[in-house]
């Protein structure tokens, strides 16, 4: 997440001498795992959740954000999660394995003098935004990213009276920016909508399907009684 008015695009050079400052200072970190634990893929989805209901926001919003932003695929649970210890700057993400990882990295670049960072589940921008957080510490706390991200979301929702404008604008107030990213949000909100949906339908056949299980065995064990009483 950028700010209002980002202009993504830099001269060859420019781009070229950030993907060498990138590699450089995370030379020695590892990349995230690539299959994360249950627990691990659901740390920004718990975060944004808690916030969507504290904030009063529409369900889903914040989590189809954070996956727009930091969202990786996983394979084996054929579903996309978002990642907390993501580190970006311009078109170059990096995906630390741990919130240590990731502080370090963001703050070798600050001492090259990169101001252009975005940082947790929500990218937050650091240039843009600075005055977010207290500490690097916090800025990766993912309650506290997401919790900052909300604020920000309801202000432009105050502000634009639209939840779609809000969400282009979250990103870049440049309609050829915000535009492509609001469609991008539309399409996660509602995947993640139909993904929770099948989760939860999948969730009732199985509280019916143990109690109809129950129930059978109530009336196997019944009769038998009766059975036995009749002998």
């Amino acid at each position: 997440m950028q700010g209002y008015d980002h202009i993504r695009h830099r001269a060859r050079g420019a781009m070229l001498g950030l993907l060498a400052l990138f590699m450089s200072v995370s030379a020695g970190f590892s990349a995230a795992a690539a299959t994360p634990s249950e627990a691990e893929a659901g740390i920004c989805a718990q975060a944004t959740t808690a916030t969507e209901t504290a904030l009063g926001l529409p369900t889903l919003l914040l989590g189809a954000i954070s996956l727009a932003e930091t969202g990786r695929w996983d394979a084996p649970r054929k579903a996309s999660y978002a990642w907390p210890w993501t580190v970006t700057s311009g078109d170059d993400a990096r995906y630390l394995a741990t919130k240590a990882e990731a502080i370090a990295v963001v703050e070798a670049m600050q001492a090259q003098g990169v101001t252009n960072i975005d940082v947790g589940c929500m990218q937050i921008n650091l240039g843009y935004h600075p005055d977010a957080f207290t500490s690097l510490d916090q800025a990766f706390d993912p309650e506290a990213n997401a919790a900052y991200a909300g604020v920000f979301i309801v202000q432009l929702q105050d502000k634009f009276r639209s939840w779609s404008r809000s969400i282009a604008t979250y990103h870049s107030s440049t309609r050829k920016f915000g535009i492509p990213y609001l469609k991008r949000v539309q399409r996660l909100w509602v995947t993640e909508r139909r993904r929770v949906n099948e989760l939860e339908r999948d969730k009732r056949m199985e509280t019916y399907e143990a109690q109809k299980a129950a129930l059978a065995q109530t009336i196997s064990s019944v009769v038998t009684i009766e059975v036995i009483a009749t002998d």
